[in-house]
Formats: C-alpha cells, sequence, structure tokens
C-alpha cells in the first residue's frame, strides 16, 4: 500500500533513515518537535533530538496509515527497534507550512 504523504512529511520519513541533519532540514526555522514529553524548537535542537534519539536507539519506522483532520497530517508508524515494547505503533501529528513541517507531535 502506497500512502499519499504530502512532500514534507514523505521528506521526513525518509530523512528519519539518515541523520540529525537531514530531520533538521525538513523543519521550519523555528519548528517545534514534541516527543516523550520533550518540546524541541527550532533546527539546532531538532538535529540535537534526533542525534540523541539515534544514538540511544537503533529503530525504523515504517508508515502504516495517514489522514488530515483540521489540516492536521496524522500519520500512524510501526517503529521497531532496540528499545523497551518494540515494536509500538505511534501516532505523528505533523503540521506543514508550504514544504516544510512547522510542527510535529508524536504519541503512543
Amino acid at each position: 500500500m502506497t500512502l499519499n504523504l504530502p512532500l514534507a512529511v514523505a521528506a521526513y520519513f525518509a530523512a528519519d533513515n539518515r541523520d540529525g541533519e537531514a530531520v533538521a532540514e525538513c523543519f521550519t526555522e523555528n519548528a517545534t518537535v514534541t516527543d516523550e514529553g520533550r518540546t524541541h524548537t527550532g533546527r539546532n535542537d531538532i538535529k540535537k533530538w534526533k542525534k540523541e534519539a539515534s544514538a540511544k536507539y537503533v529503530y525504523t519506522c515504517v508508515p502504516l496509515s495517514a489522514e488530515v483532520r483540521d489540516g492536521i497530517n496524522i500519520v500512524t508508524g510501526r517503529v521497531t527497534g532496540n528499545f523497551p515494547g518494540s515494536p509500538v505503533d505511534l501516532r505523528f501529528f505533523f503540521h506543514v507550512e508550504g514544504n516544510l513541517i512547522a510542527s510535529l507531535e508524536i504519541t503512543p
């Protein structure tokens, strides 16, 4: 099944398999990411968040479904890796502005 993801969201999932710099480039300059109860603001902080997550865990994320609700792109992805509870399905809430992500919230 192929999902119809906005360019910015598809770029995020492709970059997530690479490095923090690639992930950060998917976001606006002042974007926010909320994950595990912490909010990361701006590209530098987002790059640091991704780098720390990648150092702590080896994982992959496969988008399973996508919908748009009230202008927010909601993607459910299966995350598999070397962390407790793997695999887990997470929901990614993307607010996209143009071809970049303005905010992302990741929830169980």
